[in-house]
């Protein structure tokens, strides 16, 4: 067995004061997130998304954030999916993103619902070609025989759609996760990092609490 107990690293990078907390959180959340675009970070809105169904069997899973503003975060998916699923039979999720190279860690939860067919047709059509093919013929999170069925459902569907607009299959579309909480972690020194939970009272109010770490 892989001993991993001497792996350990010491949080040096930054601190979260009382004094930096925004009334809003999402203030907070697009200043860290611009922080991270101007390092040039890889993936910056790449996100885990964690999901449970109906008897509460947890499931998690990167997504990407494709749209982000006072509603929510918005992403895309194969609605016959697990997480598609997941979220029918059970509409709330967590999403949480973590960088290393700044040593933050961001956390959103609240509930979750189907964004608009008019929305999702909108996002669906400026993707690129290939993705909307890839789309159509991927039974997303499915039993498969073999990659080469999956290629050869690519290549029917390039056949069908040649020379065509590609419509937005009815089984693909957008969620948004409406926050009711978001948890900001930075990491410091000696493991007594800074920890803040936003909660949602009423209305656009939110309530700020400094967490143990």
């Amino acid at each position: 067995m892989k001993d991993i107990f001497p792996v350990r690293k010491e949080y040096k990078k930054g601190s979260l004061s009382e004094n930096d907390l925004p009334e809003d959180p999402l203030d907070l959340f697009f200043l860290w997130f611009s922080e991270a675009i101007d390092l040039q970070l890889p993936e910056v809105n790449a996100a885990a998304l964690a999901t449970a169904n109906k008897d509460g069997c947890p499931s998690l899973r990167t997504v990407l954030i494709k749209e982000i503003d006072s509603r929510g975060f918005v992403f895309y998916t194969n609605y016959q999916s697990r997480k598609g699923r997941d979220l029918e039979e059970n509409p709330r999720a967590s999403l949480m993103i973590y960088r290393s190279e700044t040593e933050r860690q961001i956390t959103v939860e609240g509930r979750v619902e189907k964004i608009s067919e008019k929305e999702s047709e909108k996002y669906f059509a400026g993707r690129p070609r290939e993705s909307r093919l890839a789309a159509i013929c991927s039974p997303q999170g499915q039993e498969i025989p073999s990659g080469e069925f999956l290629r050869q459902r690519y290549l029917d569907a390039e056949e069908e759609f040649h020379g065509k607009d590609i419509p937005k299959p009815s089984f693909w579309g957008g969620f948004r996760l409406i926050p009711e909480r978001y948890t900001f972690w930075q990491g410091r020194e000696y493991r007594l990092h800074d920890r803040f939970l936003y909660r949602k009272i009423a209305g656009n109010e939110w309530k700020i609490s400094r967490l143990a770490p």
